[in-house]
């Protein structure tokens, strides 16, 4: 487990939202797995005034995970959450069980940097996560999509987190991002499913994962009412109007929409394998009414600091 160059950039764009790193919980111990000049490229980027000093002491301290890091950042407390002592996680529990009463609502932040999709009974992990945070606290996660088969038990399609992360449950999603698996790889920030009243998908030839920021607004009884799927639910809601009128929040039929859809339907099947192999290997995959080009660092309104 560990934190990628993408995955540290995630860190210093949530606090930029303002996330409070002060008392932070990691779910697995998170290690560096960057390189010096890129974690010196990353606290540049977002105006960090930094030396090869600091970067070293970040590197050599708490033997290269992630604590460090994350003290620079205003973090007061660190502890992690692991199922085995191995990596020296500072309490040994089972995230597939619910979490003792003493950890919840006891942190700002919660961590979540790659390892929930390793835990069986997800919902009871996640809902750990979410219980432990208090109100005004952020839930950070780093979750692989699309071309991860068999790095864990799972991979996460976005409609599962906008579902989760709502306010029957007790919480906003700030934003999601998805990118390719790779150094430099741009960022898209990703629309809600029943926003845009589609199913939000992607088909491509490289790993993806996405990055959830999340904010505890109320305590709440979590999945009290289990999560639906939105485009279901439309329909379902559309099947129980007795007038045969659609309801609101149900996909409308539009002039682009059947265009599409006629082009589709006349377009010789080579031609549509191979522009489906073309998308994939571009970055024109990322079908824009989904997902918005973003970058982090772009934000004029970033002070300069000095730590």
């Amino acid at each position: 487990m560990g934190l990628s160059i993408n995955g540290v950039r995630f860190i210093f764009y949530a606090r930029t939202l303002g996330v409070d790193f002060s008392r932070t919980a990691m779910i697995g111990r998170q290690g560096l797995h960057l390189s010096r000049r890129d974690l010196k490229d990353t606290f540049k980027a977002f105006r960090y005034a930094v030396d090869d000093e600091l970067i070293d002491h970040i590197f050599t301290q708490r033997d290269g995970f992630a604590e460090q890091l994350l003290m620079q950042l205003g973090a007061r407390e660190v502890h992690s959450f692991d199922i085995s002592s191995y990596q020296g996680a500072t309490h040994i529990w089972d995230m597939n069980k619910e979490i003792p009463s003493d950890f919840k609502e006891q942190y700002t932040t919660v961590l979540d940097g790659g390892s929930l999709e390793h835990i069986f009974n997800f919902p009871v992990a996640l809902r750990n996560c979410m219980e432990m945070l208090e109100v005004g606290g952020h839930y950070l996660s780093v979750t692989p999509a699309n071309n991860f088969m068999g790095h864990g038990f799972y991979q996460f399609s976005p409609e599962i987190y906008f579902r989760i992360f709502a306010p029957e449950n007790g919480f906003q999603l700030i934003n999601m991002i998805a990118f390719e698996d790779r150094p430099g790889a741009r960022w898209y920030s990703v629309k809600d499913p029943k926003e845009v009243m589609r199913r939000v998908e992607l088909v491509n030839c490289r790993p993806v994962n996405l990055l959830v920021v999340a904010k505890r607004t109320m305590k709440t009884g979590i999945f009290e009412t289990p999560p639906q799927q939105s485009d279901y639910l439309a329909l379902w809601n559309r099947y129980q109007v007795a007038s045969g009128g659609a309801p609101p929040g149900s996909p409308p039929a539009t002039v682009r929409a059947s265009l599409f859809n006629w082009i589709r339907r006349i377009t010789p099947m080579p031609a549509k394998r191979f522009y489906r192999r073309v998308l994939q290997y571009t970055g024109f995959a990322f079908d824009r009414r989904f997902f918005q080009p973003f970058d982090p660092t772009k934000n004029k309104e970033l002070p300069d600091r000095s730590l």
